[in-house]
């Protein structure tokens, strides 16, 4: 067969055969091609194929109208709408473009056609140029659906933002012959589920959560294994952990920023309790926009790539071992893999953080006890503390303060004599203000207090004090505190005596009132009842018509309405009554003849 592929001697001589074909009428082409095929040592099958490579190709006509976009834009919209609506529901474009056009030609909803030049007719619009035109609007769902624009996000230093992200694993017992192979293997989900591993004789599948979190500026990696499911406990177990500080790890701290997947488990409100008492904003990326946190997404692939990998070789016996390894391997990973973004290890990176950017995290237990700990209202006591966790905390420079009103008290995670007061901003955000604890001496006694006989300082005037003294003054017409007391004491008349407590009776206009006529009463007489009961309404009428037998229907309020239109006198009731059931009667039997 290897003599049948082209060479250019070969090429040269079919172009020339094409060329003299070409010139004959196509009853006389038979001759010509049996001698080639006989010169070239083929079939006419091979060499009718060769040819149709070397021949020129006669030029097809172009259309009038290519080109062309005479498609009005609000039509355009239409058909567009129409094909993203098929789209949006599973993700395949259901419906071709001539399709929706025919759906909305037979609708009335678009006309799609042009003008022909030569005859003057309206003719429709061919499918092809209706995608051109949608193409030319940028309306085509081709177009549509392409990937919005990426944009770059940066931290300004390590700590700044965390990316924390779960993935599935599935753990494997692997059953061999020496005691040493014997042990787990991670596998992949996808995977896991692309070869049922009938080959691993398993004795059972335990499903593997692992938790990575990556500090976006250095890209370090963090990475625990945990059993069960994605759950609010599980992320707050492995970001308690991840935050401590541990040996051969410089990454710790607690970030200000952590960037993950809103899953329900992440919003569960133990993690984000924790979240607000350590001061971490929680931020969720759109859903379905895995870009924006695209730094945990590329560990997860490292993960499985450099380390989880390395476990078929090397089973690990349980979760324990597991873990120890994965902390190994981020170890070396981070302290000696060079990161291409900043050209240095990601550990290196990591320990450019400042002194002010380093947050240390509280000990696990107190993290553990923030996950369900919410502020506690206390009680501002006439020294101006808060009681709280069996300790005294000062709160006197807490904005607005005022004794007897009450505090959002809350563990301080970052300091041990400290506690957190939770204040409320116009726009509903928290507010956190760190008040110390009250410091006594060993008699009891606060070391700030006033000592005897030394200083009488007073305590600076709270929100409540400040507002007291202002009210005083208006009261007693004064400009200084010292006045008004003076005032206060000479039993001076509120509001310098300006006030008259009558005025307004004085103020209020004469009334002057005319007298009424009256009837006098007549021994016996019956009084006039009729007039003094008003008249039913349409519908209440209606209501006691039906109570005496009236088949009630639209007609009948009809029928009230016009015959009474002022409202329906109670005594004519009966009247009514009567007179409808016998015409409703009377149509009933003529209805039966």
């Amino acid at each position: 067969m290897h003599h049948h592929t082209l060479n250019p001697v070969r090429t040269q001589r079919l172009a020339q055969l094409a060329q003299q074909v070409q010139e004959l009428p196509a009853g006389q082409r038979g001759a010509l091609y049996a001698a080639a095929c006989a010169e070239l040592g083929m079939s006419l099958a091979t060499l009718h194929r060769h040819l149709a490579k070397v021949a020129p190709r006669p030029q097809r006509k172009r259309r009038d109208d290519a080109g062309a976009v005479c498609l009005p834009r609000t039509e355009a919209i239409a058909i567009s709408a129409m094909l993203m609506e098929s789209h949006r529901k599973n993700s395949k474009r259901l419906m071709s473009v001539g399709q929706a056009v025919q759906i909305l030609r037979a609708n009335g909803e678009i006309r799609a056609q042009r003008l022909d030049a030569a005859t003057g007719e309206l003719v429709p619009l061919s499918d092809s140029a209706i995608a051109r035109a949608l193409r030319a609007y940028g309306m085509h769902p081709e177009q549509i659906n392409r990937p919005a624009p990426a944009v770059e996000l940066r931290s300004l230093h390590p700590n700044h933002v965390w990316q924390i992200d779960a993935s599935l694993c599935v753990l494997y017992y692997l059953h061999a012959n020496t005691e040493r192979e014997t042990g787990l293997q991670v596998m992949q989900h996808s995977v896991f589920y692309k070869n049922k591993p009938s080959n691993l004789r398993r004795i059972e599948a335990d499903r593997v959560w692992s938790y990575e979190a990556t500090d976006h500026y250095s890209g370090a990696i963090k990475l625990r294994y945990v059993m069960g499911a994605e759950s609010g406990a599980n992320l707050a177990e492995c970001f308690i952990e991840f935050i401590q500080k541990c040996d051969g790890d410089p990454m710790h701290g607690v970030p200000y920023i952590l960037m993950m997947d809103m899953g329900s488990a992440n919003t569960s409100g133990l993690f984000a309790n924790l979240a607000r008492r350590l001061q971490v904003r929680l931020i969720a990326h759109a859903p379905g926009n895995a870009r924006a946190t695209g730094q945990v997404e590329k560990a997860r692939d490292l993960i499985e790539k450099s380390f989880e990998s390395g476990l078929r070789l090397r089973p690990v016996r349980d979760l324990q071992e597991l873990n120890h390894q994965a902390q190994r391997w981020a170890q070396w990973f981070n302290g000696h893999r060079v990161h291409t973004r900043h050209g240095k290890t990601r550990y290196d990176a990591w320990m450019s953080i400042r002194e002010d950017q380093l947050r240390i995290a509280p000990s696990v237990q107190v993290c553990q006890a923030l996950l369900t700990h919410h502020p506690e209202l206390r009680k501002v006591s006439v020294t101006q503390t808060v009681s709280f966790g069996g300790a005294e905390y000062d709160v006197r420079d807490v904005p607005g303060v005022m004794v007897g009103e009450k505090l959002s008290v809350a563990i301080n995670p970052y300091a041990q004599d400290a506690a957190t007061i939770v204040l409320t901003d116009a726009d509903g955000n928290e507010l956190l203000h760190s008040v110390p604890m009250v410091a006594r001496d060993g008699a009891g006694f606060r070391t700030d207090a006033n000592v005897i006989g030394e200083d009488w300082a007073r305590p600076q005037d709270t929100q409540l004090d400040a507002t007291r003294k202002e009210l005083e003054r208006v009261a007693m017409d004064a400009q200084t505190d010292a006045e008004a007391e003076a005032a206060r004491k000479a039993k001076a008349l509120p509001f310098g005596g300006r006030i008259d407590p009558y005025k307004v009776i004085e103020q209020a206009p004469e009334r002057v009132f005319l007298p009424r006529r009256g009837t006098a009463l007549e021994a016996g007489a019956r009084l006039a009842q009729q007039d003094s009961v008003p008249p039913l309404t349409h519908f209440a009428a209606a209501r006691a018509l039906v109570a005496q037998g009236v088949a009630m229907t639209p007609a009948l309020l009809a029928t009230l309405r016009q015959q009474y239109p002022e409202g329906v006198p109670e005594d004519k009731l009966p009247e009514i009554a009567a007179r409808l059931t016998v015409r409703a009667g009377l149509r009933v039997v003529g209805g039966d003849a």
